[in-house]
C-alpha cells in the first residue's frame, strides 16, 4: 500500500503532468491566434512584392524563381474576414496571453511543491520502483 507521503508525490506529478499538458495546448492556441492575426494585419497592410528593387543585384537565375505578386497575393486572399475581425483577434490573443501567464503560475507552484516534497524525503522518489536504478 502506498504511504500518505507517496501518494501525495504521486498526486503532486499527476497535477504536473496535467498542468504541462494544459500548457501545451495554451501555447498552441496561442500560435494559432497570433497566426491568424499576422494574416489578417497582412491583408490589410499588404507586403511590397519581392524582386522588384533587384532586378540588378540578384543573378539572373535567381531573378528568375522570384514568386509572381499574384501568387504570394493569392496567400493573403483566403478571406477577408479576418481583418473586420483584428479586435475581436487581439482580444482573444490578451485572454490566451492571461490564462496562459495562469496556467504557468499553477505549473511552477505544482513544481516548486513537488521539490519541497522530495526535498524533504528524496527515498520517496524511487519508492514504489521494481528494481533499484542502476547499471543492470
Amino acid at each position: 500500500m502506498t504511504s500518505p507521503v507517496e501518494q501525495r508525490v504521486n498526486d503532486l506529478r499527476l497535477d504536473r503532468r496535467a498542468l504541462r499538458a494544459e500548457h501545451a495546448r495554451v501555447a498552441w492556441w496561442r500560435r494559432l491566434v497570433r497566426a491568424r492575426l499576422d494574416l489578417a494585419v497582412a491583408q490589410a497592410a499588404r507586403p511590397q512584392a519581392l524582386g522588384e528593387e533587384m532586378a540588378f543585384q540578384l543573378p539572373l537565375d535567381v531573378s528568375l524563381d522570384v514568386p509572381r505578386p499574384a501568387d504570394l497575393a493569392a496567400v493573403l486572399d483566403a478571406g477577408t474576414e479576418a481583418v473586420d475581425r483584428l479586435g475581436e483577434l487581439r482580444a482573444l490573443d490578451e485572454q490566451l496571453s492571461t490564462y496562459a501567464a495562469g496556467v504557468e503560475e499553477a505549473l511552477t507552484r505544482a513544481t516548486d511543491r513537488l521539490i519541497t516534497r522530495l526535498a524533504a524525503d528524496p527515498g520517496i522518489a524511487v519508492a514504489g520502483l521494481p528494481e533499484p536504478l542502476g547499471r543492470g
